[in-house]
């Protein structure tokens, strides 16, 4: 069983040893070919050698033998279109279809002993698709038959890093990737979607004033566009007077890497300030602690106050809990493995945390339905077979029923003056960002002001929210249809010829508030801005619907994009303003329906709707509803065989037979679009968490139509406005002609 919570002290010693026993000549390289080359990112330097006692912990990621068929379980139980929908996969299950086949296996473990590696020194994810071992630089050059150099980012930090990598011929088809090798994503002091509001790229301080809970007050009463509150967030998307029903049951988390620590000191005072009744919950959520991650709870030094140290961590904790409690929150802090010994050439930990983190989560049988992640970096700087493994990964978080958020991203399409490709022309290029590029992930854009919410861009620090089209991988058929139909309708000033790629995955694909954030750090109030603030918003607001469901016995929502581009999207505050700057132009724009800027938009918001209860319905269109989700159940059951629904109707056998004329005369169009459109008329009107997680969704699953049918249906919505009244007083003339007849 892999172990990657603890680092064990003898590791170096052992691998040290290691190299020794490996001083033998190895293999000869003649039947070696090159697996993978990336070019090195341009904001990286090569400043010498690596030392060839570094140590790296290396991971071999074998080809999973079923991850299409598992692809397609996934395709199933997140389309709410489907029988399956909602039938999540247990960790077992998961396992069984990304196992490697024995003849990869037999094959690597060949490779190695080879090389004097045995298997007693392998360390092995569950379900044996990522093998791992711990070797100094010069056994690593020897296996891969590749060199090692230290490279220094731009703007500090370094890596341990060889530009392309070999195997033997007869491995190819069965290792999808190494690392690390040629990935640089950055392992310490990772791009943090976070901009501080002050002078210098340093947050200013404010004191701690006497703040009074708004509860209960309109949204202008609670909010303004200096300082963003709990409050504010919870009366904004209409959680305020919700509380969770089965804490424990449900549960949310959030990822440190690096430096970043949650700091239970400065959460507290955060929470005793903006939100008394939760002030224990500082003390209580739970540090995963996973490769010597940091979770440092002593007074940061004044080196690491100067780098900002946990205003990241800090901002996701208190934010969560603030909106959460008391659900539980957990937090894995994830560092480099295994200890490193610092050098004047390398003078930090250059291993990959990111896989590291991903390995522990999947080998867990009890996840959080929702984890909130803040980092990323320019998907470029990564290899595919990288971003691909990770990106797998994550499909396998969503099977088995967790909804993975990422943060879009801090510089609109791209910063300025670093706009270039990677693939050593120097091109002009958008740069999208990973993991948000990922179609197994939901990501997160941000937006800022009340009434209306726009994107979020703030000119004093150049935060401009993040969005595009990958470059790795193609637009999934879940969002096909909605993108578009958004590049149709571009402006011909924001077609970008050239710059991005018309037919990859599209983020974000949804917002919420991220601009001048409130937070405690280092014990005094900053504000912050970032998609790392919208997306723990957007993943606390969503673990509420979890609790709702879970609450009414249902399963949680996990994998969210198939049902959040079929109907989910309807539950929405559309984003109509503002526009995704950077790369020295406008970016793409926000516009009706979905957008590369803010996707579908923000949680519904009580700021647009002047009621929080729905409008009495009319009693003839009331009726129509009636009929129509009768007589579509009715259908569905009877295809299915089963008539539990029948057992369940309350209708006298008058009004049944009114409503059974009328839904003939409907010719099955009308009750297929109020199936649809009447929940979610009622939910944006109500802005109701449990009408957004348990109505169109579900509804439409007991009708079984497909998403293309369904599209098409809602397409002449507006069309058959006048002809659904006009049915309804048919119906309900015929309804009450058989009562008073037959009664």
């Amino acid at each position: 069983m892999l172990n990657l919570v603890a680092t064990r002290p003898a590791v170096l010693a052992a691998c040290l040893a290691l190299g020794s026993a490996l001083a033998a000549p190895a293999q000869s390289h003649s039947t070696y070919i090159v697996k993978e080359s990336h070019p090195v990112p341009s904001r990286w330097s090569n400043v010498g050698p690596a030392p060839a006692s570094h140590v790296i912990n290396l991971s071999i990621g074998l080809k999973q033998s079923q991850f299409e068929e598992l692809e397609s379980h996934l395709d199933e139980i997140s389309d709410p279109f489907h029988d399956r929908y909602g039938q999540h996969l247990t960790k077992e299950e998961v396992d069984e279809f990304i196992k490697p086949t024995n003849e990869a296996l037999q094959l690597v473990h060949e490779w190695l002993q080879e090389n004097g590696i045995g298997s007693e020194n392998l360390a092995y994810s569950p379900a044996k698709d990522w093998i791992n071992i711990a070797l100094p630089v010069e056994t690593v050059e020897r296996l891969l038959d590749t060199k090692y150099s230290v490279y220094e980012h731009e703007s500090g930090g370094y890596l341990v890093r060889t530009p392309d990598w070999s195997l033997p011929a007869r491995l190819h088809p069965h290792i999808q990737t190494i690392q690390p090798t040629n990935s640089f994503f950055r392992a310490e002091a990772l791009k943090k979607n976070i901009q501080p509001v002050g002078n210098g790229g340093h947050p200013d301080r404010f004191p701690l004033l006497e703040y009074e809970s708004k509860a209960g007050q309109s949204v202008a009463e609670v909010c303004n566009t200096t300082k963003v509150t709990p409050d504010c967030l919870r009366t904004l998307y209409g959680t305020i007077d919700y509380t969770p029903k089965v804490p424990g049951l449900n549960k949310v988390g959030l990822t440190d890497y690096g430096s970043e620590a949650n700091n239970r000191s400065d959460v507290q005072i955060f929470l005793q300030h903006y939100r008394p009744d939760a002030v224990s919950a500082a003390h209580d959520f739970e540090v995963v602690v996973i490769a010597g991650g940091d979770n440092q709870q002593t007074p940061d030094t004044p080196d690491q106050l100067d780098a900002g140290k946990d205003l990241e961590g800090n901002l996701d904790a208190e934010t969560i809990l603030a909106i959460d409690y008391p659900t539980p929150l957990i937090a894995y802090t994830t560092g480099g493995k295994p200890p490193f010994i610092p050098d004047a050439t390398s003078p930090g930990d250059t291993n990959e945390p990111y896989l590291v983190w991903l390995q522990y989560v999947l080998s867990q049988s009890d996840l959080p339905q929702v984890i909130s992640t803040s980092y990323g970096d320019d998907e470029q700087s990564v290899p595919f077979s990288y971003a691909q493994s990770v990106c797998q990964g994550f499909a396998q978080l969503g099977a088995r029923g967790v909804s993975v958020l990422f943060a879009s991203g801090d510089a609109g399409v791209g910063t300025e003056g670093q706009c270039v490709s990677n693939d050593g022309k120097n091109s002009s290029t958008f740069l999208p960002s990973f993991p948000p590029t990922c179609p197994y992930v939901t990501a997160v854009g941000a937006t800022k002001g009340f009434k209306p919410e726009v994107a979020a861009y703030d000119e004093d620090n150049e935060f401009s929210s993040g969005g595009g089209f990958s470059n790795y991988f193609p637009a999934p058929k879940y969002q096909q249809r909605t993108v578009n139909k958004y590049l149709k309708h571009l402006n011909s000033s924001y077609e970008y010829p050239g710059l991005y790629n018309k037919s990859g995955r599209a983020y974000p694909d949804i917002a919420a508030q991220g601009q001048r954030f409130a937070v405690v750090w280092d014990g005094d109030n900053v504000l912050l801005d970032g998609t790392s603030a919208s997306t723990p918003t957007a993943a606390a607001v969503l673990s509420l619907v979890n609790d709702v469901l879970l609450s009414a016995g249902r399963k949680p929502l996990g994998f969210l994009n198939p049902w959040l581009y079929a109907v989910g999207y309807r539950g929405f505050t559309d984003i109509t303003s503002g526009a995704t700057l950077g790369c020295g132009v406008e970016g793409f724009p926000a516009t009706k329906g979905w957008d590369a800027v803010t996707g579908f938009g923000t949680p519904p918001s009580s700021a647009s709707s002047t009621s929080s209860t729905p409008a009495p319905p009319l009693t003839v269109l009331n009726g129509v509803l009636s009929l129509c989700l009768a007589y579509a159940v009715v259908c569905k059951s009877t295809a299915a065989g089963s008539h539990r629904v029948l057992g369940s109707l309350t209708l006298s056998r008058a009004a049944a037979t009114g409503y059974a004329v009328a839904g003939v005369c409907s010719l099955a169009v009308l009750p297929y679009t109020w199936l649809v459109m009447r929940p979610t008329e009622e939910m944006l009107r109500a802005n109701s968490r449990e009408t957004a997680g348990l109505g169109a969704a579900d509804r439409v699953a007991e009708v079984g139509l497909g998403a293309e049918t369904a599209h098409t249906l809602l397409d002449w919505w507006g069309v058959l406005n006048l002809g659904r009244a006009a049915l309804g007083v048919l119906g309900a003339l015929v309804g009450t002609w058989v009562v008073v007849v037959q009664e």
